[in-house]
C-alpha cells in the first residue's frame, strides 16, 4: 500500500478520483464531500507511477472534486475537475487552476482532444475545449 498525503482523517475525506496520463504521470483528487470548498491536502500530482506523490494547489481552488481527467494529447499538464462545486481546470500540470463554471456535474469522459461529456443528477452536457 502507497500512502499519499491527501487528507483522510475523518470518514468522508479521501481520495475520490485518479487518472494516469501515462504509466508514470498521474493525479488523484478529492477532499472532504461534507465540506466541499475546503481546498487543503485534496489534490496531489505524481511522476513516478504512484510511488510517491505531491500536494499541487495547496490551499488554492479548486476544492472537492468527484472526477478528474487527464486531457488527452494535453502532455500530462492538462487536466479537467468536476464535481457537484463545479467545473475546473489546469493547463500546468494541476499547479494552478481554473474554475470554468459552477454547474455540477459527478464524472467526465473525454471521447478526444476537445471533446467531452460530463453527467451529473439528472442531467448529461457536452463540453468542447480549443
Amino acid at each position: 500500500m502507497i500512502q499519499t498525503p491527501i487528507q483522510h482523517e475523518e470518514v468522508t475525506q479521501g481520495i475520490y478520483t485518479l487518472d494516469f496520463y501515462s504509466d508514470k504521470i498521474g493525479i488523484a483528487m478529492g477532499g472532504d464531500y461534507t465540506k466541499p470548498s475546503g481546498m487543503l491536502g485534496n489534490k496531489a500530482y505524481t511522476e513516478d507511477g504512484g510511488k510517491t506523490w505531491s500536494l499541487i494547489a495547496d490551499g488554492t481552488s479548486p476544492g472537492y472534486k468527484s472526477c478528474v481527467q487527464f486531457v488527452p494529447n494535453g502532455n500530462g499538464k492538462e487536466m479537467v475537475a468536476v464535481g457537484f462545486t463545479g467545473i475546473s481546470y489546469s493547463q500546468d500540470g494541476g499547479s494552478s487552476w481554473e474554475d470554468l463554471s459552477e454547474e455540477s456535474f459527478y464524472t467526465l469522459r473525454f471521447v478526444n482532444d476537445s471533446t467531452a461529456y460530463a453527467a451529473g443528477k439528472n442531467r448529461i452536457g457536452l463540453l468542447r475545449f480549443k
